[in-house]
Order: C-alpha cells, then sequence, then structure tokens
C-alpha cells in the first residue's frame, strides 16, 4: 500500500508541475505554435492544436525512450 501511496504523491506533483507550466505560459501570452488551425466566425470558435499535439508527442517519446534507456542499465 505504500507503493501506491508514493506513486500518487508523484503523480500528484507532476500535475500540478504541468499546471503551473501551462497557467505560466497562458499568462505569458502563448496562443499556439504557428500551424495550429484557429478558425473563428460569428457564433463559432474552433481551435485545433495540431503541431502542438505533434511536439508535445515527440517529446514525450523522446522521455519514455530516455527512461527505458536509463532503467535498462
Amino acid at each position: 500500500m505504500n507503493d501506491v501511496g508514493k506513486m500518487l504523491v508523484v503523480l500528484g506533483l507532476a500535475l500540478a508541475a504541468i499546471g503551473l507550466i501551462v497557467w505560466g505560459l497562458g499568462r505569458s501570452g502563448f496562443r499556439g505554435l504557428p500551424g495550429d488551425i484557429k478558425y473563428e466566425a460569428q457564433n463559432v470558435r474552433i481551435y485545433f492544436p495540431i503541431i502542438t499535439c505533434l511536439l508535445l508527442s515527440a517529446l514525450l517519446t523522446a522521455a519514455i525512450w530516455v527512461w527505458q534507456w536509463l532503467t535498462r542499465r
């Protein structure tokens, strides 16, 4: 049961760190990367962050690869 508690604390801290990063980016004026799709009409607003999603996917994949490489040693 101690392992589950430790895991929940680590996941909570990671989620809080991600929240602080997103909050800080929003306050600094970050509105997405070039290539993100934005459409605004009179009553419709659509935002699809395709480039941001691709970049985050690549970064997370690289982080997982590095984590696996470090834990195999």
